[in-house]
């Protein structure tokens, strides 16, 4: 008997034909996700480390204000 293979029909995607972006502070290449497809514009990192450690890195709005 032969095992049956789990396999979406159709829907296969090869990572390497997915767009990719280069992450804002970190540096490395990040492709693209199913949960980003309506915002892959506006997506600058690759993780939510990285966005944390992006936010440390922005002075504060309100330091300049005094």
């Amino acid at each position: 008997m032969r095992k049956s293979s789990r396999r979406s029909a159709g829907k296969s995607h090869q990572k390497s034909t997915l767009p990719q972006k280069i992450c804002a502070v970190c540096g490395r290449p990040f492709s693209w996700r199913k949960k980003w497809e309506k915002v892959w514009e506006e997506v600058k990192y690759c993780s939510d480390r990285c966005r944390g450690a992006a936010k440390k890195k922005e002075p504060s709005a309100k330091a300049g204000e005094e």
